[in-house]
């Protein structure tokens, strides 16, 4: 392993966060193709097949990770200015990540069929053992990801995704088409991610000036990765399971069909949580505990504009949700818009859960977050078992919102405490935000509630929208000053052309 004497500068957070959204926005596109695709081409009892095979591949992750990715940006983080350190924590983490993930990507392989007998689906067997090979990619690009967070070159970051969407859009698509189903579009996955995982490693080579070493000594950080991973480990399984279990319970008490329906209003609602996701891994870095100290303030105002920035998608799905899911999903698929408006409030909280969440970890205090994740996890599995058998599906949206309101409130309440976050600001913004959704939801619901043509959707959205920037500009909680700043970091982003001599 070779060491550079001076470690990079990290990009700024503007240019960061910029870098990550066009991370989930291309990420959005590709998933949106493909969702809509296989929604339609496989119809719903085959889409819950391949929902529950992905579900089952989501809690192998869990373990295969180990934690493992998010120790090790805490610990680049804290030796960023220390170069020899940061390539050892790199090299050890590498070793581990390969052993560990290597053996549960085996241990799915070995478990597919027991797994399909369980839910007495004979058809989940091949795609639960293709799968495997998709976890193991996954897997290692989670290490990628953390790494070039933590070092403050998400840019890097973009290439991969963007390398790894294409790939398993295309050749899932062609691998369907060709007739092969779930399987089809599952080793479209597989392929693209073990793909993605060698170009990454180049990457990984190229950045940091290293080769992580697969044989001899470590460098000493296996133990405190594991020791830390160990609750991450925790609190990343709870939420992994929080966020299967509805499928999971739903597959079981009600069927396959169902499941189906369920998870394509989820995927829906998940194409919105890419603001709060792009933002946490510019701004969460920021706040571990290092030379430079925490960063409060841009912790703080970044919850307060993300707020503001996910109440847009608010009054969609709550007046729009019969429209939206039948232009997206198709007629198969009308319980989904009942789980489209039911799961509104979680779909706010998407917005500011990945900056909390990742802010406690890199400030060193995972182990708080254990109990609020277990807890969570708890609360939705006793209202899914309460209420499925009674009101269907929905009652995984109600489950969903009511642990994940507590969940964030929990977190926020540990950011208070550790860097002083202020809540009455944060409190302002929200009252002023649910103000903007009314008027928002006004305006579309004067264009319908059910059948509404995309062309009026497409006019009543654009209205909807200058309604709601207009409420926050009256409230104050959006002033022209910002949007004029927002125009200036949209183009801080941009690599800057070389001058001519």
């Amino acid at each position: 392993m070779s060491a550079s004497p001076e470690p990079s500068s990290p990009d700024s957070i503007a240019r960061n966060v910029g870098f990550s959204f066009a991370m989930g926005v291309t990420s959005a596109v590709f998933t949106a193709v493909l969702l809509f695709f296989l929604v339609r081409e496989l119809g719903p009892e085959e889409y819950g097949v391949f929902v529950l095979a992905m579900s089952v591949g989501g809690l192998v992750t869990l373990p295969a990770n180990l934690g493992i990715s998010s120790a090790t940006a805490r610990f680049m983080a804290e030796s960023r200015h220390d170069r020899a350190a940061v390539h050892g924590v790199v090299s050890d983490a590498f070793r581990l990540k390969l052993l560990v993930s290597g053996v549960f990507c085996l241990v799915l392989v070995i478990a597919a069929e027991p797994i399909a007998n369980a839910y007495d689906t004979p058809e989940l067997t091949w795609p639960i053992r293709i799968l495997s090979l998709a976890v193991f990619g996954e897997s290692m690009l989670q290490l990628y990801n953390q790494i070039f967070e933590a070092e403050g070159k998400i840019a890097i970051n973009l290439r991969i995704v963007g390398a790894e969407s294409a790939v398993e859009t295309l050749s899932s698509i062609v691998l369907v088409l060709a007739g092969l189903g779930v399987s089809g579009a599952i080793a479209g996955r597989a392929g693209a991610y073990l793909f993605a995982a060698g170009f990454g490693l180049v990457l990984i080579v190229r950045t940091l000036g290293m080769r992580p070493k697969l044989t001899g000594r470590g460098h000493g950080n296996v133990r405190r990765i594991v020791g830390y991973g160990s609750a991450l480990l925790i609190i990343d399984g709870a939420f992994t399971l929080f966020s299967k279990i509805d499928v999971l319970l739903i597959g079981a008490i009600i069927d396959i069909k169902a499941v189906g329906e369920f998870e394509a209003a989820m995927r829906l609602a998940a194409m919105t949580t890419y603001a709060g996701a792009a933002v946490a891994a510019g701004v969460a870095p920021r706040v571990a505990r290092g030379k430079d100290g925490p960063n409060t303030a841009a912790f703080d105002s970044s919850l307060r504009r993300l707020m503001a920035v996910q109440g847009i998608f608010i009054a969609p799905f709550l007046i729009w949700a019969e429209p939206l899911t039948q232009l997206a999903l198709g007629s198969g698929y009308a319980e989904s818009a009942d789980v489209l408006r039911a799961v509104t409030p979680f779909v706010f909280l998407l917005a500011i859960s990945p900056v909390l969440a990742r802010g406690v970890t890199y400030m060193g205090e995972a182990r708080l977050r254990i109990p609020i994740a277990i807890g969570a996890l708890l609360v939705n599995l006793a209202i899914d078992l309460a209420l499925l058998s009674q009101i269907g599906i929905v009652a995984g949206a109600i489950g969903t919102d009511v642990a994940y309101t507590l969940y964030v409130a929990a977190h926020l309440w540990i950011c208070k405490r550790l860097i002083g976050t202020q809540l009455r600001p944060l409190a302002r913004t929200f009252a002023a935000v649910l103000l903007a959704i009314a008027c928002m939801s006004a305006v579309l619901f004067a264009f319908g509630t059910g059948e509404v043509s995309l062309p009026l959707l497409i006019v009543g959205g654009a209205l909807g929208l200058a309604v709601y920037v207009g409420a926050l500009l009256a409230t104050r909680e959006l002033t022209l000053s910002d949007l004029a700043e927002l125009r200036r970091r949209a183009a801080t982003m941009l690599p800057s052309r070389p001058r001519r001599a």
